[in-house]
């Protein structure tokens, strides 16, 4: 994914503020970046594969230019002896969501969703519908701008805009966390994580076409500015995702 330094002129026309101008950014593609959510937990026997394929995806070829990757852990294994320490109930409630979309009753671990529907007996057919995302045409701009990380948080700006009613979700992500399992079906597992979740800002719907949120994120505890990265997709109340885009911190 190309690095791009943004004039004063440009941070301004996209409504960056003037001290990320200097940063990294990226823009979205005139195709559209397929969106690859992976719900797990580490409470899940079933969920460590999962969690390794969707890790080792960038190694079969599935570039950050076609495919934005988000691992999502749902706390609904927590009360079987092992919290996660990366679950959210914000997940849980997303999951049911797409399922609720798709007509599903149920819920489960580990699931992957592709361009906001669920791909069915994966690891096969995920590249394939990635490439068939890839040839739709993007419905939506994204713009990222990220400062340099440090004590006081990551500056993040990220600006949207479509000609369709949607919404614009941003996350912080982080690559490389490790957990020592200590209790529930992985106990005594170390298992490890790739594309984590650690921060999912409340989705901003498009106004007038666009939307724009500028932020210091604070960063997780012990976390290592290179491993940290901003996500931002676009995606209807329908399910449909617009857009997708991903960058990692400067110098990442």
């Amino acid at each position: 994914m190309k690095h791009l330094i943004l004039s004063l002129a440009a941070a301004a026309a996209l409504n960056i503020p003037p001290a990320l101008a200097a940063g990294c950014s990226a823009q979205s593609p005139a195709y559209r970046i397929a969106l690859l959510e992976l719900y797990t937990s580490e409470g899940c026997s079933s969920c460590p594969p999962a969690d390794q394929y969707v890790s080792g995806l960038r190694g079969e070829g599935v570039a950050a230019q076609q495919a934005v990757l988000l691992s999502e852990h749902v706390d609904y294994w927590n009360y079987i002896g092992w919290k996660d320490p990366f679950s959210s109930k914000t997940f849980t409630e997303r999951q049911r969501w797409l399922s609720d979309l798709a007509g599903s009753r149920t819920i489960y671990t580990p699931e992957i969703f592709v361009g906001g529907k669920e791909q069915r007996g994966w690891p096969r057919g995920v590249v394939d519908t990635v490439k068939r995302i890839n040839g739709l045409a993007a419905q939506a701009d994204i713009a990222i701008t990220l400062g340099a990380a440090a004590a006081g948080g990551l500056p993040v700006a990220v600006t949207a805009k479509s000609g369709r009613e949607g919404k614009l979700f941003v996350a912080l992500v982080e690559n490389g966390v490790a957990s020592q399992v200590r209790a529930g079906e992985n106990r005594g597992r170390l298992l490890r994580h790739d594309f984590v979740v650690r921060e999912w800002l409340a989705p901003v719907p498009l106004s007038s076409g666009g939307a724009v949120v500028s932020r210091t994120l604070p960063l997780p505890a012990g976390a290592v500015a290179g491993r940290l990265g901003i996500a931002a997709f676009v995606q209807t109340d329908k399910g449909e995702v617009l857009q997708a885009l991903a960058l990692p911190v400067c110098g990442g």
